[in-house]
């Protein structure tokens, strides 16, 4: 580790959680530089999806670089970018009934925000964002001032201003007993909704402890976004690419937003790839108006595509992400229930769950037995009390029961 100690930064994190060197992984499991084996339920926080090093998508990967095809491209076209467009358009927006234009803004999730917050201010001319308690969406300043966490937002150096913080799922026209309605809650901010330019959601909070938005909630939403010309941005970073079951978490709520961001799992194979996908009159970008460097990554392209292919024709991925998602659920609920004396609660969809502490020292002491006996899972919430499960949706039911097994041991052991 000394190296790592001598010259890496101090701001590493992962690493501390879990203390080994990794050498090689494939499908749901990361192998250290000793051979020890880890099934991985984190999948680089929804980066990978498909899993590590997926044969198929390794096999075109390897095919286009064996070719000497285009490498990196900045924005100038070219036939991976074409055949990732082709894919995207004929396998997710269509039979979706979707029509966005695909902005490719950088190569992570914070480049994704940053171009809707910049876009939305545009088109509407106005500079407030309504964000929410719980929200994480990227450390670049712009997307740091929608994001809740007060350890990241502290390391800004300089005001986040601009951004609305409203508790997450709560009423939105105060129709709840003792309830306050978002005008009112936007109003205490000093402000008021003619003043928004947009509001920026995650339908389930992936850092902020896998908090599911109730999907009457975000259809409310959505509704109130309209009626108020203001333009409403789905996150989708975390929980899109097939993470909650359908290919985009807002589906089962059956809206559709102005601007959607994708990133992580787009390129299938965890390689630099982020979305911004835009409804075509709000695209009133000028020719460079927005750019940077990585936005042609193109082996991202070609795996993207292959992923599309392979997953996407059918509903064959979703059907079974959602089954495997019901057993977790059962298993955890059952878990949560039968620990005396230990408060736990379950939350979660599709693939995405969580197990929530009373106290967040427990969740911490779990996260790390659970990575002594061979399962990597961190802990997600404002004080890390939530153990959050990621595993691959290619991940086994043979995997997905040993995985539940570990961490059944973990928690009863610690508690």
């Amino acid at each position: 580790m000394g190296i790592f100690e001598d010259r890496e930064s101090a701001v590493r994190s992962y690493c501390r959680a879990w203390p080994k060197i990794f050498d090689r992984a494939t499908g749901s499991w990361l192998y250290d530089e000793d051979g020890r084996a880890y099934l991985d339920f984190f999948t680089g926080a929804s980066a990978l999806n498909y899993g590590h090093n997926n044969p198929a998508l390794k096999r075109a990967l390897l095919e286009y670089l064996a070719g000497d095809r285009v490498i990196h491209s900045l924005d100038m076209y070219t036939v991976a970018k074409s055949e990732f467009l082709t894919a995207f358009d004929e396998l997710i927006l269509k039979p979706r009934g979707l029509n966005y234009r695909v902005q490719f803004p950088g190569p992570g999730g914070t480049n994704a925000v940053e171009a809707a917050l910049k876009l939305a201010r545009k088109v509407t001319g106005r500079t407030d964002v309504i964000t929410f308690t719980g929200a994480f969406h990227g450390m670049t300043l712009g997307a740091l001032a929608v994001t809740s966490n007060s350890i990241h937002r502290n390391g800004a150096g300089v005001p986040l201003t601009h951004a609305i913080s409203i508790p997450f799922g709560c009423s939105l026209d105060g129709s709840e007993p003792g309830s306050p309605g978002i005008e009112c809650l936007v109003q205490d901010c000093g402000a008021r909704l003619d003043q928004v330019a947009a509001v920026i959601v995650e339908t389930v909070q992936g850092e902020g402890g896998i908090n599911v938005a109730p999907l009457e909630w975000l259809s409310g939403l959505a509704g109130l976004c309209q009626r108020r010309d203001i333009l409403l941005i789905v996150d989708d970073v975390q929980m899109g690419c097939g993470r909650t079951g359908p290919f985009f978490s807002f589906e089962a709520a059956d809206i559709k937003p102005d601007i959607v961001c994708l990133s992580k799992s787009i390129s299938g194979y965890g390689l630099p790839l982020a979305l911004t996908l835009i409804r075509p009159d709000l695209d009133i970008w000028k020719p460079g108006e927005h750019t940077g460097t990585f936005r042609g990554v193109n082996p991202a392209f070609v795996t993207g595509t292959e992923a599309l292919h392979v997953y996407w024709r059918n509903k064959m991925l979703e059907d079974a992400t959602l089954a495997k998602g019901q057993h977790i659920a059962a298993a955890l609920t059952a878990l949560a229930r039968s620990v005396p004396g230990t408060q736990m609660q379950y939350r979660g969809r599709g693939l995405a769950h969580g197990l929530a502490f009373e106290h967040a020292e427990l969740a911490r002491k779990v996260s790390s037995v659970a990575f002594e006996r061979g399962l990597l899972v961190e802990t997600a919430g404002p004080k890390d009390e939530v153990i959050k499960l990621l595993p691959p949706l290619t991940a086994t039911d043979t995997e997905i029961d040993h995985g539940l097994t570990l961490l059944a041991d973990a928690v009863l052991s610690v508690c």
